[in-house]
């Protein structure tokens, strides 16, 4: 199916210090004729990479870059740059994140072939080519907070009850498949479906607000299609680097919005207490983890 190049599709890019990955994130969906705008937010970058942007596409009328007085956090600054648009789709993607050539093109018509496809994501590969975990997955249940401390720190596969929630551990799917969520690297989302389940949580300031949009989709009968015949490439944690330990306290935090919002319904206070309490010793963790590598790097150095 044939789609008007004019008036397609609206990108979407929070940056916070991605450094020279930027600028390629922004060349990849560029190059392709169905991008109508590119809104780049600024969330108060200090490594120059909205110079090196402003450089190279200042004077494309496509993009627009919005720099934020503060850190909003993903959500929010994703919210504030969807509704300055008008196109029929919206391309929310990481600055990290680099499509391969053809991949707008794949998936955009794809979109158009059935309107209760509310959102679609495509193949998410690491710089080696290997698919990444998030590619393709399923929500997480209630015991995810016991199973991220058990099964990760502890050694356990799996507890009774629980789903192994990552579906990369099997084959690549032949075809374009409906999943219950894909990567929140790179979301295509239908602006229509977007108007009628509502914007991203703001709640979230990095990290589960994807989850949480994908659970909203579904519940107000959109479906979420992984399309297996295109990719991007995914160069995971740059914009994370400098602050780790910042960036697990706030993906926990997100955990526990999440697990509140949509699963903590029907469990026991004591149930609800433990997976919550699950998740902040897994956060305790992962800090402590990251504080003593971040030490002996710094020894390693000197």
């Amino acid at each position: 199916m044939s789609v008007r190049p004019t008036d397609t599709l609206d990108v979407v890019i929070v940056n916070f210090n991605a450094g020279k990955i930027l600028t390629e994130c922004i060349t990849s969906v560029l190059r392709s004729e169905l991008t109508t705008r590119v809104t780049v937010v600024d969330n108060l970058s200090t490594d120059g990479s909205l110079g090196l942007v402003r450089k190279k596409y200042g004077h494309d009328r496509r993009l627009v870059v919005r720099c934020e007085r503060s850190n909003l956090g993903f959500a929010r600054a994703s919210n504030l740059a969807a509704a300055e648009g008008c196109a029929p789709y919206i391309l929310f993607l990481n600055p990290d994140c680099i499509i391969s050539t053809g991949t707008l093109e794949r998936l955009v018509p794809f979109m158009e072939t059935n309107p209760r496809i509310g959102m679609c994501g495509c193949l998410i590969q690491d710089p080696s080519g290997r698919e990444q975990s998030a590619s393709r997955r399923l929500i997480p249940d209630p015991w995810i907070g016991l199973r991220h401390v058990l099964a990760t720190e502890g050694g356990l596969r799996l507890l009774p009850g629980t789903r192994n929630l990552d579906l990369t551990t099997g084959p690549i799917p032949s075809a374009p498949i409906e999943v219950e969520a894909i990567s929140g690297a790179l979301m295509l989302v239908r602006r229509t479906a977007m108007e009628d389940v509502g914007m991203l949580d703001d709640g979230y300031f990095l990290h589960c607000e994807d989850l949480d949009w994908f659970v909203r989709f579904r519940q107000h009968g959109w479906a979420i299609y992984f399309i297996p015949d295109t990719y991007a490439i995914h160069h995971k944690g740059v914009c994370s680097a400098g602050r780790p330990m910042r960036v697990e306290w706030h993906k926990h935090r997100g955990m526990i919005r999440f697990f509140r919002k949509f699963q903590s319904q029907g469990h026991s206070v004591f149930f609800n207490g433990l997976v919550e309490s699950g998740i902040w010793l897994h956060c305790l963790l992962a800090i402590t983890r990251t504080f003593i590598s971040r030490q002996i790097r710094m020894l390693v150095r000197r």
